[in-house]
Order: structure tokens, then C-alpha cells, then sequence
């Protein structure tokens, strides 16, 4: 049961002993599965399909948000880039991308969208957001020049970082990102060695894929002056938070304080007799 049909449902019990009330539905998410749906039918906004480059690089479609006033997308980076999306035996954190994810993000720019919420859970990659940041104009070189492929497995072989074809767009819209886990980059608490075993990772793997992202975060220091491999949150969604703080200026927040200030639930409080939740 949704949160939607969780509230109708109690509203449909209250009429039948007030049949004068007057009842606002204020459908609450914490930031992951179920956040876009919430969002989007309190404001009265509208589901967009996408079709994008799934965690292998497959097509897949994919889905997010437009809140009611135009001006909000609410993404999922699981609906284009998700575990989910793949058979057990298929996943492999050396080669998923995020690249969806960023397709999805520049699918709203289009929209003419000023605010984005991007929920990080759920993910099927470990390349540090490289793939999105793909997407949106970065790019990634290895020694001889050429474009870094897909896949966590690649980062070590990461030179050079060019973010002059970065969507200028970005600059002049809030990125908020719905991140429940405080995990680093990398370390024994990072994003290969914590969540790259549920992703397909065997020992040898996460090894590997930690020394990647520590390369990655590296250059990202050396390069554009951020140091982001200890900070709280950068180890979520095989380090998507890493890339959207370095690239994109985004903020993590929690996502049940991301959804209450979204839904404007304190002021639909406000003056209300009785308050029922779940």
C-alpha cells in the first residue's frame, strides 16, 4: 500500500464518523522508493518516461517526477540506474554506470526545471557518478586521451577531468540529494567495501574498486581543488554522492527532512484538529 492510498483510506474512516471534516492528504516518504509518488499527487504533478542507458548500458525505461508548479523534478537514480534493473548474475560493479541518471537529470534541465531532489538509494554501480557526469558534459580521459568507459573497474586509468562541457544549466539550479547514509568514499567504510558485495563485488573486486575510487577522488583533489573522500555521504550509491557534491554543489540532506520541506507539511498542519499518521 502506498502512502496515498494509506492517507485515502484513512480519510475514508474519519468521513464516516465526521462527514464534515475537511481532510489534507499530506502523503510522507523518507527519501527513497515511493518519494517520487508522494511528491508528485500532493502536488498535483506529473510522471515522464524516459528511455536511457540502463547500469550496463542497455536501454531501459526509465521515470521521475515533475512536481505541480513546473518548477521541481524529483528523480529516483534507482528507476535509471537501479539494482533492480538487473538479474543477480548480471550485476558487476566494475562495469554499471550511472549514466541514466545523468540522462534523467538533463531530461528535467530540459524541462526548464530551477530545482531537482535526487534520491541516491538503491543503486547497482560503483563509478563515483562518473557516468552521470558523462552525460552532462564531463569528460573523463585516460593517459592516451581517449574517453574512460563505463564502469567503476575503469577509474584507476583516470588522467584527466574536463568540465568545460559541463550543461551550464546546472550552475543556476538547486540539487538537493535525498542520502540516508553517512559511509565516506572509501576505507573500510567506504562505497566498495560496504556496498559493493550486494552489487555482485567479490573480495578481489572491492579491493580493486576502492583503489579506483581512491585514484578518482584523488585526481578530483588535484584537479578541481575538492577534497571529498572522507566526507559523510560520498560512499552512497557506489560514491553518486561523491560526484554530485564535487560536480554539481548538490546537498545531502536526510530524505525525511528533504520530503517535509518539500510537501510544505508544517504549514499544512498548521490549525489542525486532529493529526493522523502512520
Amino acid at each position: 500500500m502506498s502512502a496515498k492510498k494509506a492517507a485515502l483510506a484513512m480519510e475514508k474512516g474519519i468521513k464516516k464518523v465526521f462527514p464534515d471534516a475537511e481532510c489534507v492528504i499530506v502523503p510522507m516518504a523518507d527519501g527513497g522508493e515511493g518519494t517520487v509518488e508522494s511528491l508528485v499527487s500532493i502536488s498535483n504533478g506529473e510522471m515522464i518516461q524516459v528511455e536511457v542507458v540502463g547500469p550496463l548500458g542497455e536501454k531501459v525505461m526509465a521515470e521521475y517526477g515533475l512536481l505541480g508548479e513546473g518548477q521541481t523534478a524529483v528523480i529516483e537514480m534507482a528507476s535509471a540506474s537501479g539494482l533492480e534493473l538487473l538479474k543477480p548474475e548480471d550485476r558487476n560493479p566494475l562495469l554499471t554506470t550511472t549514466y541514466g541518471t545523468g540522462e534523467l537529470i538533463k531530461h528535467a534541465l530540459d524541462q526548464g526545471v530551477s530545482r531537482i531532489l535526487i534520491g541516491i538509494g538503491g543503486s547497482a554501480t560503483n563509478d563515483g557518478g562518473a557516468g552521470m557526469l558523462q552525460a552532462l558534459g564531463v569528460s573523463f580521459k585516460d593517459a592516451t586521451g581517449e574517453e574512460l568507459p563505463f564502469g567503476g573497474g575503469a577509474l584507476n586509468r583516470l588522467q584527466t577531468i574536463d568540465v568545460s562541457g559541463l550543461d551550464e544549466r546546472i550552475a543556476s539550479v538547486q540539487i538537493d540529494v535525498s542520502c540516508d547514509v553517512s559511509n565516506p568514499l572509501i576505507g573500510v567504510n567506504g562505497a566498495s567495501a560496504i556496498f559493493g558485495p550486494q552489487k555482485g563485488a567479490t573480495p578481489e573486486m572491492v579491493t580493486l574498486l576502492d583503489q579506483n575510487l581512491t585514484h578518482y577522488a584523488e585526481i578530483i583533489k588535484e584537479q578541481l581543488g575538492k577534497d571529498i573522500a572522507g566526507a559523510a555521504g560520498a560512499g552512497a550509491a557506489g560514491g553518486l554522492g561523491a560526484g554530485l557534491m564535487a560536480f554539481l554543489n548538490a546537498g545531502l540532506k536526510r530524505g525525511i527532512d528533504l520530503v517535509i520541506e518539500y510537501t510544505g507539511l508544517e504549514g499544512q498542519v498548521e490549525g489542525a484538529d486532529f493529526i493522523f499518521t502512520g
